[in-house]
């Protein structure tokens, strides 16, 4: 849902901002605007004098304006936090077979996933975390890998096992799975 309203909020956003900056540009390069449109050629100013200092001296104007952007600022802090946050999946749906199904917490799952995970050879660390719908989760794992390891080889063996494993045992149709490789720092090897 979250992301749902993230894209129809920047989809609105954009497509205001390019309708008034086309039509901004276009009043600038000489086509001449409607009756109704608030500027009417190139040397018009966006908020002339009168406009800007008509309501300066009523008692209301200025705590109406600082509430109002301290709002919207609140609004968008709520909305960067919201976007940044990735939520991380506290139960996982398992279908018994009988029509009701049982809940698995996610943090057993992310567990169980991370130590088969950190088992494999030549993985120095493991993390996973699972994501999405309970009924349909994704994992994100990532993988610190040994110097002596092929990142291919590692991947093969946590598809086929870690996952492999997970997805059966809490019996999904599929587990998707983002996977982030890294290798571990190590120092040069002398010659003699």
């Amino acid at each position: 849902m979250l992301r749902i309203l993230n894209r129809v909020l920047l989809g609105l956003a954009g497509l205001v901002l390019v309708v008034a900056g086309g039509a901004v540009l276009a009043v600038g390069l000489g086509v001449d605007p409607p009756s109704w449109w608030p500027h009417h050629g190139p040397a018009d100013v966006p908020l002339s004098d009168a406009e800007r200092t008509r309501w300066h001296d009523s008692g209301w104007w200025w705590p109406t304006v600082i509430a109002v952007l301290a709002l919207l600022v609140l609004l968008a802090l709520w909305w960067l936090t919201a976007v940044l946050r990735r939520h991380r999946l506290a139960e996982v749906l398992v279908d018994t077979g009988d029509g009701e199904g049982a809940l698995l917490r996610g943090r057993a799952l992310e567990g169980v996933l991370t130590a088969e995970a950190a088992q494999s050879d030549g993985v120095e660390r493991a993390h996973a975390r699972l994501t999405g719908r309970r009924s349909a989760p994704e994992a994100r794992v990532r993988l610190r890998l040994q110097p002596h390891v092929h990142p291919g080889e590692a991947l093969h063996t946590l598809t086929t096992e870690a996952l492999a494993h997970a997805q059966h045992s809490a019996g999904l149709a599929e587990l998707p799975a983002e996977v982030r490789l890294r290798a571990a720092k190590h120092r040069a090897e002398r010659v003699s």
